[in-house]
Order: structure tokens, then sequence, then C-alpha cells
């Protein structure tokens, strides 16, 4: 059954450079429009679900032409408002061998949505529309005014009885010098909040502070995640290990945590076109299994192909459907499809 789901979170512009030149050397740039909460909305919504984004754009041609692409991805536009004048950008170079890609932010913290004021949403109009809202540490760590909007969104979803998901997402350098330190109450207050967590050992070790004697990465995930889930009532929880081999190929291997019981998909190995945005793919995947009833089993490696198939396709947002998706879990790579 489809569902309503609603995603917080800022539209950014992905400026890229053309191959894999890097910026010092390119002389043009293409330009579309991402984000976790659009790429995360949009892959729901192409899956059959009612895509809401909640954000503010700038009210300016900027804020229209970013308007525009959310519309030809799907995205309801009722909760988006329109205020400030900027837009955050960020800066594309790919990778290439040994030279991994680079992203470079821009004009970030003066954007309209992390200088949208406290009454810029409605929460409960938003809670009671919504069965689903996302929320990322991403966001979370842009500054106290929207981590506010977070977590009295977040708190109202739950008075409704909808369900709340936070991908925990960290990035050291949008938290800046001790950063664990500084996330780690706000990382524990979404936690609180949530039903479906997408982490995985590292979050527990390093932003909740959590230790552990084991070496061996699969022994520390069996180990703390379920002190997590149990800790803070969390129903589920996913995540993935990746591996870059050295034929430039990557591996993923996804879990899922539910019922006290681990479920891991098919190690999953590819070559790699693309690779931002692959990880909102993935949470789009088990998201969409939980709320569409589908076995842990089918669900975990529903999402990894989502994840895998992300890496192929050039942007931020996840482009493939629902049954492109389950063709991937069961049929090796083909010819052309005819």
């Amino acid at each position: 059954m489809a569902k309503r789901i609603a995603v917080f979170g800022e539209v950014m512009m992905r400026l890229q450079v053309p191959g894999y030149e890097l910026l010092s050397q390119a002389s043009s740039l293409n330009f579309s429009f991402s984000g976790t909460g659009v790429n995360v909305a949009s892959a729901l919504a192409r899956f059959g679900h009612t895509g809401y984004l909640v954000t503010t754009l700038p009210a300016n041609a900027v804020g229209d032409a970013a308007a525009a692409y959310l519309r030809k991805l799907g995205l309801s536009q009722e909760f988006i408002q329109r205020g400030g004048n900027y837009l955050g950008m960020y800066f594309l170079e790919n990778g290439f061998g040994a030279r991994p890609s680079r992203v470079t932010y821009s004009n970030r913290l003066e954007s309209s949505f992390n200088t949208a004021p406290g009454d810029a949403y409605d929460y409960d109009a938003i809670a009671a529309q919504s069965d689903v809202v996302h929320f990322c540490g991403i966001t979370l760590a842009m500054n106290d005014s929207v981590r506010l909007h977070m977590k009295s969104l977040a708190k109202a979803v739950k008075a409704r009885g909808g369900t709340v998901v936070f991908d925990c997402n960290y990035r050291p350098s949008l938290w800046g010098p001790d950063g664990y330190e500084k996330a780690k109450p706000h990382y524990e207050d979404m936690l609180g909040l949530a039903d479906i967590v997408m982490m995985n050992e590292k979050d527990a070790m390093f932003i909740l502070g959590m230790r552990t004697d084991k070496e061996n990465r699969l022994d520390q995930l069996r180990e703390l995640l379920p002190v997590v889930a149990a800790q803070y009532g969390i129903q589920v929880a996913a995540g993935t290990h990746r591996s870059v081999n050295g034929d430039n190929t990557h591996s993923l291997l996804g879990f899922i945590y539910k019922k006290d019981t681990f479920t891991f998909s098919k190690k999953l190995t590819f070559s790699v076109y693309d690779r931002i945005g692959a990880g909102d793919a993935y949470t789009s995947g088990i998201v969409h299994g939980e709320i569409s009833g589908f076995s842990p089993a089918k669900t975990v490696d529903f999402a990894a192909a989502a994840g895998m198939l992300a890496h192929t396709i050039v942007g931020d947002t996840p482009m493939s459907s629902e049954s492109e998706i389950l063709r991937a879990m069961t049929e090796a790579v083909g010819d052309v499809e005819r």
C-alpha cells in the first residue's frame, strides 16, 4: 500500500566538473539539484508512494529552477516554503584510480533552508498528512535553529503515531573540531525519537562513545547495534559495509537488525560510475521494504540492489523503479534490453 512520506532536508545545487578534470582545470560546470531529502523522497515516489519535501527555497530564479527540478522528480510542493536569497552549493570533482572524488561546499550556512525562521513550518499539519517522516545527520549538523525544526517535527510525528526515520550520516567536516562531542546529545535526541535508524558500528563507537573489545567489523556490529536499539527503543536498524577493491570495483554488504535478529544481504560487487547519493538509495530501499511489508531478507536485498544500481547512474538522485531493482536482485548483468 502506498504511503505518504515527508522528508525534511536542504536542497542543494550540485556543480559537477565534466569528466575527471579538477576544478582548477575545468572551464565549465554542469548543474543539477540534490540533497539527501531530494534523493530519498524522489526514490520513494518512484516506488509509488507520495513524496513530500519539507524545505525552504530562495525566492528568486534559482529557487524557481530548483522547484521546477523537484516537480520533474514527482515531489509534492505542498510543504516547500519560499524565502531568503541563497541556495547551498557543492562542487563535485570525480575521482579516478587512486584519486578519490572530492566534494567542496559553498554558501551553505547562509542558505534559505538553514536561515528559515522558527515559524517556517507547520509541524502538526505536516505530521497529519504524513505516514513516515525522514531526517538525516547532515541536516542535524547545520545549526541550532535547524535542529529545533527537526526535533519539533519528529515529536509531532510521534504524537500522531507516525514513523520517524533517522539516518545518522555523520560528516566530520560539518561538525568541525570536537565534532563527536558536539554531535552526541543531538544524535541521542533523534535516536530516542526514531523508529527506523540507518547506522553501523562506527556510529555507535564514535558518535555515542560506545566501547568494544572486538576488532572485526561484523563482530563489533553484532555486539553494539542490539545495545543501541534496546537503549533508544529502535524498531529497525540498518546500514552497509563497503569495501573498495584493487580493481576499482566496490563491494557492498547490507544488513538489517529487527526483532533481535540480524539479516544480511548478498555481497554485491560492481563498477562505480557515480557514487554520490548511493547511500540514500539504500535508505529508500529499507524504508520501502519496511512500509510495504517485505520480509527482512527481501528488504535488505532490495536495498542493497537499489544502492548498487544508484552507483551506475549519473547524479545524486536514485532513478531506478521497483521493478528494475527487483530484476537486479535476481538477474545477472545482461545485454541490451529490447
